[in-house]
């Protein structure tokens, strides 16, 4: 039986313009149902493959705002998010999720500003814009992650150091274990590597599940590391 507080989408193509931008991605023009099984789902795949603005569509249909905080945020600085979340169908499971989070590296700064005002007594600023961007988002991890939880994760390992995004590897990890789902866009082989997740990937055309080993972000990272004086005198003497 399937747990998951987001047990699979569906996309009504009739509820998008015939001209939208959203015909054009082959990997989302050809999507139609995704089922999601397991607590933790990457989205992976080349920029402009579809995956951050089908992981944007998810969280909004999700009553998350669209550049990203928990569900007690409600503002906008730039009208970005395209009509797929309109258009997207999600059946949930019996389990409500307890909190959730939205995290999107492009819009980070955005939601810190917007932390700082609406900080009280009572809800204290972690005053983010004080911290270095990879403290700041270690910390939202750490004090947003939360057991029975839902989180939307667009490339969250941006601003991390390598030590740093394992120690969110596991934040995440050990939060899937107590019944939160996640999806997370990523291109880092470090985080990809966490037991047990699907992974899902954009490339070719078409939204399919592959292996660790079969992401580009595994394959490149082996073949540099282990070729890295051969790549390289071929990338820049060439």
């Amino acid at each position: 039986m399937n747990y998951q507080f987001i047990q699979n989408i569906s996309i009504n193509w009739s509820n998008i313009e015939p001209h939208s931008y959203l015909r054009n991605i082959p990997s989302i023009s050809g999507l139609n149902y995704l089922e999601f099984p397991n607590p933790i789902t990457f989205f992976v795949g080349e920029n402009g493959s579809g995956k951050s603005t089908l992981l944007e569509a998810m969280a909004i249909a999700s009553g998350f705002n669209p550049e990203g905080g928990s569900k007690n945020y409600n503002f906008s600085t730039y009208d970005s998010h395209s009509e797929l979340y309109d258009a997207l169908r999600i059946t949930k499971g019996f389990r409500m999720p307890g909190w959730g989070y939205f995290l999107r590296a492009e819009s980070f700064y955005n939601v810190a500003t917007k932390e700082m005002e609406y900080a009280d007594k009572n809800h204290p600023s972690q005053r983010f814009h004080e911290k270095s961007h990879g403290e700041s988002f270690l910390n939202i991890a750490q004090k947003q992650l939360k057991p029975e939880g839902l989180y939307f994760l667009d490339e969250p390992e941006a601003a991390l150091s390598p030590q740093r995004q394992l120690t969110l590897l596991m934040e995440i990890y050990g939060c899937a274990m107590q019944n939160s789902q996640f999806f997370i866009v990523t291109h880092s082989p470090i985080l990809l590597g966490i037991p047990g997740a699907t992974i899902l990937t954009f490339d070719n055309g078409q939204v399919h599940p592959c292996s660790y080993e079969e992401t580009d972000s595994y394959q490149v990272t082996e073949m540099f590391i282990n070729n890295r004086k051969q790549l390289l005198k071929r990338l820049l003497e060439d």
